[in-house]
């Protein structure tokens, strides 16, 4: 198993909660929900009991329904089926993919006050939501969201345990890491960019395989995600799944905003929101909306139709981009060689979003027009502009500009700056250099961004 920060995660749970809650592990198919389950199990109880929803026996599932008001016979019953019995006080059970059973998951309440064992759930919310309508959900649940692995855990899964610190290090203090250190960093995170953050798709870079077995992996997920998908757009007249089927395509147009007539012919939001609620609650997609106004209660003045849909995973996002062999490896060539045009600047963006996300951010943009003077003084015709993320930092409004290459442009910064001046002790380009400062205004290397 690969290093991971969810199992942080669980040891501040078991820590602090003592019995009193269970974990629910939340994330996407494939994120490595269950394997980190299992190995925390593993290594810090006595025993663990592993009960599968997706393969366990209707008399198992039976057990639930009728016995659960009686924990002496649940627990007689249940170890009878599994074969095992375990230790209270010291022992944890597992319920996997528990959104395929939710009478399990309505079970928690009176599993947690009964205090024999202690419960952790791993559930995929790609069906977890549709699977909970007519039950009640627990209160008793300590929620952990999954994602793909960051770019720290992808270093670790290089056995690379220091160069994240370095990373921080400069940050902190606004030093450059200097060209041979930074040339080595952006060399991982290249492979990064093209492999992503799915367990499998980095063990089989791991191992040695070629981009195009890599590449492989990658479609068998996007393929078990669009029939997982699939499943639901019987209650959305196909839109969920076309609507994640066009995610690269919709960010490679010029504005990278999502429009619904790419799935629908003459779709509005207002038809499109459900399946547009759903595919964020199923985290395969992050969703950066639009601010009307830059301050930090953003949340207040959010443009809900006005938004880009990333990908959850860039590495998916690379393969779902391309449809030929021979587009696969001259991306992968300009991925790991630092070949990348302006048009693939999605790729770049979307790894950002990615990184943003994981950090906890919520994803906001900003567009507005903007009237410069001329040199006579007088305001020029007004132009459009837009700030691609905007974060709060310290209580103050913090712009961030992406860029996919080594330039310092960064006029849309110094045009929000105009327009608003706003109180920000730092402003940031992302771009593929090594840190520089230039007054309140400091040039990132991309994988600062995991900083932020």
């Amino acid at each position: 198993m690969f290093k991971r920060k969810a199992y942080a995660s669980l040891v501040e749970w078991k820590r602090v909660s003592n019995g009193a809650t269970a974990a629910l592990i939340e994330g996407a198919r494939r994120v490595g929900k269950s394997t980190v389950a299992e190995a925390f199990a593993q290594a810090e109880y006595d025993d663990y009991l592993l009960l599968d929803f997706s393969k366990e026996s209707k008399d198992v599932k039976r057990n639930f329904e009728e016995n659960i008001g009686d924990m002496d016979a649940f627990f007689r019953n249940l170890f009878l089926l599994k074969g095992k019995s375990l230790a209270k006080g010291v022992s944890v059970i597992i319920f996997d993919e528990v959104q395929l059973f939710p009478l399990a998951r309505q079970a928690i309440k009176q599993l947690v006050k009964d205090g024999r064992y202690h419960y952790i759930e791993t559930g995929s919310l790609i069906s977890i939501k549709q699977n909970t309508a007519d039950i009640l959900i627990p209160s008793e649940e300590h929620r952990i969201k999954m994602y793909p692995m960051d770019f720290e855990e992808f270093l670790w899964s290089k056995g690379d345990e220091v160069t994240a610190d370095a990373i921080r290090e400069a940050f902190d203090s606004k030093a450059p890491l200097g060209e041979g250190v930074h040339r080595a960093i952006m060399k991982s995170f290249r492979e990064y960019l093209a492999v992503g953050g799915m367990p499998q798709a980095v063990e089989a870079f791991r191992s040695g395989k070629t981009f195009e077995q890599i590449d492989f992996v990658k479609r068998s997920i996007l393929t078990l995600y669009g029939e997982d998908l699939h499943k639901y757009d019987s209650e959305s007249n196909g839109s969920v799944s076309a609507m994640f089927n066009v995610v690269s395509e919709q960010l490679g147009s010029q504005s990278m905003r999502y429009k619904f007539s790419a799935v629908q012919k003459g779709a509005r939001y207002d038809r499109l929101i459900g399946s547009l609620e759903f595919l964020k609650e199923s985290m395969t997609v992050n969703v950066c909306e639009n601010v009307t106004s830059p301050d930090v209660l953003m949340d207040l003045h959010v443009e809900k139709g006005n938004f880009k849909m990333f990908m959850a995973d860039t590495g998916l996002l690379v393969t779902q981009a391309m449809s030929a062999a021979e587009q696969s490896g001259q991306l992968y060539k300009a991925l790991i060689f630092d070949k990348l045009g302006a048009n693939l600047g999605m790729v770049t963006e979307n790894m950002v979003a990615q990184m943003l996300v994981a950090n906890g951010h919520a994803l906001r943009f900003h567009e507005f027009e903007h009237a410069c003077r001329g040199e006579d003084g007088l305001p020029k015709k007004p132009k459009k502009y837009e700030v691609d993320f905007l974060l709060v930092r310290g209580r103050r409004i913090c712009p961030i500009e992406v860029k996919s290459s080594s330039y310092r442009t960064h006029k849309s910064l110094d045009m929000f700056y105009e327009k608003y001046r706003p109180k920000a002790p730092e402003r940031y380009v992302l771009y593929t250099k090594d840190l520089f400062r230039e007054g309140e205004l400091v040039y990132l290397p991309l994988y600062m961004v995991m900083c932020l």
